[in-house]
Parts: C-alpha cells; sequence; structure tokens
C-alpha cells in the first residue's frame, strides 16, 4: 500500500536531491531547463516530511517538455502521470508501487511564471521561518494519521493551511 508516512528530517535529503538532480540534467534537453530546484518538505533544514523527494523543473516550454520528457524520465525509472487534471505541469514518480517498492522522488515540470513554481516562495518562507515550518509539521503529523491511506485527501487537507502562507509571502 502506498500510505503516507511522516518521518524525521534526514540530513541526507539535500544529498539525495543533489543525486538526483545531476542524473536530471545528464538525462534531459538542457536547452527546454530553465530551473531545477529542491522544493516540498524535504527542502526544508529540520522539518519532518513525507521521505519524498521533491523536484521543480522549469522549462521554455512545457510543450516541448511533453515531447521531450516522456522517454527521458522513464529510462530513470520514473512514471509519467498522463491522466493529471491539472495541465499546467507534468508530473512524474520514482519508485511508486507497483513500478517500485515505495516512492522515491517526485518530478514537478512546468513554466516558470506558472502556479507550481511559485511555490518555491513557500519553501523559502518556511526556511526562513522557523516557528511556521513548526506549525506545518504539527498540521502535516496529524493529517498524516488522519488520511494515511488517502494521498490526495492529505494534500487537500494541507491547501489552505499552505495558501494562508502563501499569501504572506507576497506582502
Amino acid at each position: 500500500m502506498d500510505e503516507v508516512e511522516i518521518v524525521a528530517y534526514d540530513p541526507r535529503w539535500p544529498l539525495l536531491f543533489d543525486e538526483e538532480a545531476r542524473r536530471l540534467r545528464a538525462a534531459l534537453d538542457p536547452s527546454l531547463i530553465v530551473g531545477l530546484e529542491h522544493f516540498g518538505s524535504t527542502a526544508i533544514p529540520g522539518l519532518s516530511a513525507k521521505p519524498i523527494i521533491d523536484i521543480l523543473i522549469a522549462v521554455r516550454s512545457l510543450a516541448a517538455a511533453r515531447a521531450a520528457f516522456v522517454e527521458a524520465l522513464r529510462k530513470l525509472d520514473y512514471v509519467y502521470w498522463a491522466d493529471n487534471p491539472k495541465q499546467d505541469r507534468m508530473f512524474f514518480v520514482k519508485g511508486m508501487p507497483p513500478f517500485g517498492p515505495k516512492r522515491s522522488h517526485h518530478v514537478h515540470v512546468t513554466e516558470p511564471q506558472g502556479e507550481m513554481w511559485q511555490r518555491l516562495a513557500f519553501r523559502d518562507y518556511l526556511r526562513a521561518h522557523p516557528e511556521e515550518a513548526a506549525t506545518y509539521e504539527r498540521l502535516k503529523r496529524r493529517l498524516a494519521i488522519d488520511h494515511r491511506a488517502d494521498r490526495e485527501a492529505y494534500t487537500d487537507a494541507k491547501s489552505a493551511y499552505v495558501e494562508s502562507v502563501m499569501r504572506k509571502t507576497s506582502k
């Protein structure tokens, strides 16, 4: 089962990101990539998180990335979510059952003006405000218990909090 699991911060997470970022840069067309960032909870030092490295790639053209990235990432053992209802991004998972033992990486591909790229402000805000990161961690732990078997419900339940922090970042 692909359950929501929150674990204590692992200082290896930035290193795991660096290793995977090198693989991604080697596999993907560099002329399409505008930025490649570690984001999500594993990118916030000290924050407990799902042990999945989230990687955000900004591209010059999402249409060009759709044509070039699916096969390139498949060769790195990523599975593409072709039915993603959010058409402003692409989403890939590495290690997701039944294709692997456990999720290890998520790759999100978007254009830099997209809503997804703006989420870097959330990461940066939590890095700069440890008290806010602690509040977020408490929420995540509670929601992981409430929604252990439903990743979508877990993510949806966090959205109001994430949006409240995003409003703070725009002030």
